[in-house]
């Protein structure tokens, strides 16, 4: 969604903040009413779904108005300041050149992390890194990138893609539906009020030129339209109201989404990890500092998903297609005070265990600091997430959708062990294998937990094979 600004310079619209962001939060403002400011000076930080972002001036002026309070959500295309017009503002401000505008309104972004577990995460240091949105233009470029046209397409309607999924599902063109949602967006109540007055839309077609106006009988579970006349909360003994905003609202959305659309189920199994712990002991002694079991058992799910590539694989629900990864992306659940964030470490399988607890240091210490790259917060193709670094044994970890499994990690425990008819003192690891059964079937889910417990369970095999 390219934003074009008004030519005479009075109200500065809500640029594009990033690929697919419609909306922002307002943290706070930088400037105030009345005040003069120079071209490319900063007039508000907001945030995204996934980073914290600087607004700079794209010229000079005279501020007049400031349209949003903190703490607010802001649409895209809406207008964020008004400048004082006429000679008041020629008086502000000589014009700057044009030239220089392009140069200088850059939107600064500091990419949010989804830190690693908690006990690998507090192994890590790592340095910042801050720098501007990957492949997206600056605010003045994409000013003059676009053209005036007569011939300007239909709004595209603002909306989530489960809303969307039932919009084709009841055969409606979600774009002609009168939006009633906060921030303009088109509900569930919406759509289906649309489909009850015979409001139904052109199938669209996708760039293969196939009709992708409904989805397939029996690939996805049918959504049910949610009911717009919901009770409201009740609202007694309430010490707190806390909105849904940033990642913790995405979080929200991204969970709702998993749940409607993946078939989860959940196998478990306990790992002795007893000599792998004696291992990781040798491996901290000539490193010369400690190492969590986590990458030793991320390199561990690296090896059992080349034997498994079924579960190294997402799902295009609208192409009602499969899509199996060669390289692993290995995300990594992170708790961070913003919200649960999952960085992926890419080509992971490349990688040594040494090399994979670096990566989650780093990743760590992004997420902490809200600077990790946008494009390391995407594309993954399998997850793990630490449940145990907060305690807990088993759990029933919600898929990364479009993803079609997760593997979470309980807190190792000390136990009574029997081998070969012996007892002895040893160490288990408690795992649970979330999968998608549209995609895995039962016997995969166990097969997998059993190679990775086999390579577990013999660290000769795992770290020489």
């Amino acid at each position: 969604m390219s934003v074009k600004q008004p030519a005479d310079k009075s109200q500065f619209l809500l640029p594009d903040l990033g690929e697919g962001v419609h909306e922002a939060e307002l943290i706070r403002w930088r400037v105030k009413p009345g005040e003069m400011v120079k071209e490319h000076q900063i007039l508000a930080e907001m945030e995204t779904d996934k980073a914290l972002v600087e607004v700079p001036s794209p010229w000079a002026g005279t501020i007049r108005e400031l349209h949003g309070k903190e703490g607010e959500i802001c649409i895209v295309g809406k207008v964020l300041v008004s400048y004082e017009v006429g000679a008041r503002a020629a008086a502000a401000s000589a014009p700057a050149p044009r030239a220089a505008a392009k140069e200088a309104a850059r939107v600064e972004v500091r990419e949010p992390a989804r830190a690693p577990a908690k006990d690998a995460a507090k192994e890590e240091d790592a340095g910042t890194v801050v720098g501007t949105m990957s492949g997206q233009l600056s605010i003045a470029e994409r000013f003059g990138r676009r053209q005036e046209s007569a011939a300007a397409p239909a709004r595209k309607a603002l909306a989530t893609p489960a809303v969307r999924r039932i919009a084709r599902e009841l055969g409606v063109d979600i774009n002609r539906v009168a939006p009633t949602g906060r921030g303009g967006r088109v509900t569930a109540g919406d759509v289906q009020s649309a489909a009850d007055r015979g409001g139904r839309g052109d199938a669209r077609q996708d760039a293969r030129g196939r009709d992708r106006g409904a989805v397939a009988e029996g690939f996805s579970p049918k959504s049910v339209p949610i009911p717009a006349d919901r009770p409201p909360a009740d609202a007694d003994g309430v010490v707190e109201r806390i909105p849904f905003r940033g990642v913790r609202r995405k979080i929200a959305q991204a969970l709702d989404l998993s749940i409607k659309t993946a078939v989860h189920f959940t196998v478990v199994e306990e790992i002795d990890v007893t000599d792998l712990l004696a291992k990781r002991s040798e491996y901290a002694r000539v490193l010369g500092r400690k190492l969590s079991l986590l990458p030793f058992v991320m390199f561990a799910v690296c090896r059992g998903l080349r034997k498994h590539p079924e579960l190294n694989a997402v799902v295009d629900d609208p192409g009602e297609a499969i899509l199996r990864k060669g390289p692993v992306n290995l995300g990594c659940a992170v708790d961070t005070e913003h919200g649960l964030m999952v960085p992926v470490i890419r080509d992971a399988d490349r990688l040594a265990p040494v090399e994979l607890s670096e990566a989650v240091r780093r990743l760590a210490e992004g997420c902490r600091s809200r600077t990790v790259a946008r494009e390391e917060l995407m594309g993954g193709s399998f997850t793990v997430s630490n449940v145990g670094s907060h305690g807990g044994m088993f759990a029933t970890p919600i898929i990364n959708y479009p993803e079609v499994a997760i593997l979470g990690l309980g807190r190792s425990r000390e136990r009574v062990l029997v081998k070969g008819g012996r007892f002895y003192a040893g160490t288990v690891l408690p795992v649970s294998l979330s999968c998608d059964h549209r995609v895995v079937d039962g016997a995969a889910g166990a097969s997998f937990l059993a190679t990775l417990q086999s390579l577990l369970e013999d660290p000769e095999k795992l770290l020489g094979g």
